[in-house]
């Protein structure tokens, strides 16, 4: 074993102990430390044992075993325990070593903290991992950004414990300056929120209007898995409707209805919102996610509110057949808006992001990875300046054969009261962005009635607003439309 440490590693929960195996099983020495010491010493004498792992029990002792430039790791609960450990291993860094934030960081923090270690003469990224712990230690999406020439200290480490995809393409590259590497993972977790519900939807319509048993729609995702829908979210859903309880029973049926959630696509939704993006159909199911958290509500309401009876007269094998290009048109749709989002707040950071290489990160070891990824990079290579994935030629193919069995399945699933809050919102989404006129010339009106926001007109150039006074009553005082 080499006597310094290529890498060190803060912080051994599931992810940070699986992927420094997965960086020894490459050919890296790591020094791994743990503010609980007594997990240091488990791990080196349990899942380490004989590997090339140096275990230490103080910051000072870690940062003797580095190489320098010393290359530190943190993978820590996000917020203040990042900020903590900063603080702890500043004074032991020297000029030009580079602390690395692995974990789920807001990306607003990691912007604030490139600048001031950077202010320390040291180097900073601030990276996203995707896979969770079977892609932690079997290889995961990487999307690092921060102190751009900390990359090729660590270029090799990350492309080599990242997923490969069938070219050898590794799923690790360099995002961008600053936050960008941890934006990037929060839309892909955004965009995972979205898929997750999208699925969990298509599930509830199965069950609850077709009648399928768990078995029956085992085998409809495991057929879907070997088609467009092609992905990991589709392929866990077959195992998960196939799993049986002790009793014989489907688990999942088993399990309480409330989702919990770790911000991510809370943040995705803000940030949407911040950035002026109608990000529909993730904020959907962000909002899903807190409806199922207030049970005790619903079982309630249940009791009281009521609704259509549930009622299926049509063919079920054409209906299913419906319901999976409606997931395929709502999940094209949930990308859309991921990379809308991407686009906008490029534009506001100043990040040169590279959208066909983003989609390529997440074609592998990543929880969206999905056979269109490859599309979306093409699409993006054909025209770097798309304004919105549905306007190139393939996904606008995929829109237009899907769209009659997408209505059917979202009046399908309203007329029988069945919730498909994320599915509708796409529908809904699709049908905003393609008319050219919306009502919001009677909405501009009303803000100019009663506050006198002003408001252009569609035969005036854009840029020049008018006021009316409505009732008569009013001034010549105008505010302003205050686009926030």
């Amino acid at each position: 074993m080499k006597q310094k440490a290529d890498i060190g590693l803060i912080g051994l929960a599931v992810m940070g102990e699986n992927l420094v195996l997965n960086m020894e099983s490459k050919g890296y020495t790591v020094a791994v430390y743990n503010r609980t010491t007594e997990k240091v010493d488990r791990f080196i004498n349990g899942r380490g044992k004989g590997k090339n792992f140096i275990g230490t029990h103080s910051i000072q002792e870690f940062m003797d075993a580095l190489e320098r430039p010393r290359k530190v790791m943190l993978l820590v609960k996000a917020g203040k325990p990042v900020d903590d450990f900063i603080e702890q291993i500043i004074p032991f860094l020297d000029e030009g070593d580079i602390i690395i934030d692995g974990g789920n960081s807001h990306f607003p923090d990691t912007i604030r903290r490139t600048k001031y270690v950077e202010s320390k003469g040291l180097l900073y990224i601030g990276t996203g991992v995707s896979g969770g712990e079977e892609g932690a230690l079997l290889g995961p999406s990487m999307m690092p950004g921060g102190s751009e020439k900390a990359w090729p200290f660590v270029k090799d480490i990350f492309q080599s414990v990242s997923a490969k995809v069938e070219d050898g393409s590794a799923c690790a590259d360099w995002v961008g300056s600053d936050g960008a590497g941890h934006f990037v993972k929060m839309v892909h977790n955004g965009i995972e929120y979205g898929d997750m519900q999208l699925i969990s939807e298509a599930y509830m319509i199965m069950k609850n209007l077709l009648g399928m048993t768990a078995d029956e729609m085992h085998e409809v995702f495991n057929e879907w898995n070997q088609g467009e829908l092609d992905s990991y979210l589709i392929e866990i859903s077959a195992d998960i409707l196939k799993y049986k309880d002790e009793d014989g029973s489907p688990l999942v049926e088993k399990i309480l209805d409330t989702a919990g959630q770790k911000g991510t696509g809370k943040w995705t939704a803000i940030a949407s919102l911040d950035l002026g993006v109608p990000l529909t159909l993730i904020a959907e199911s962000v909002f899903a996610r807190a409806l199922s958290f207030q049970k005790e509500e619903r079982v309630e309401a249940a009791k009281v509110l009521t609704g259509p009876e549930i009622q299926f007269t049509g063919d079920k094998k054409e209906f299913i057949e419906n319901i999976r290009q409606a997931l395929y048109a709502s999940k094209v749709i949930s990308y859309a808006q991921g990379y809308s989002l991407l686009r906008e707040a490029a534009k506001e950071y100043n990040w040169d992001l590279n959208y066909g290489n983003i989609a390529l990160l997440w074609r592998g070891g990543c929880i969206i990875r999905s056979i269109f990824l490859g599309k979306i990079k093409e699409a993006y290579d054909t025209n770097p300046g798309l304004p919105n994935l549905i306007m190139d030629p393939y996904f606008k193919n995929i829109i237009d054969n899907a769209q009659e069995s997408w209505r059917k399945v979202i009046s399908t699933t309203i007329n029988n009261g069945i919730p498909v809050p994320s599915m509708a919102a796409a529908l809904t989404y699709y049908d905003g962005y393609r008319n050219e006129r919306l009502p919001a010339n009677m909405l501009q009106a009303q803000r100019d009635y009663f506050g006198a926001h002003t408001y252009e007109r569609i035969d005036k150039p854009r840029g020049e607003f008018f006021h009316t006074n409505w009732t008569g009553r009013g001034g010549d005082t105008t505010s302003n439309t205050y686009t926030a």
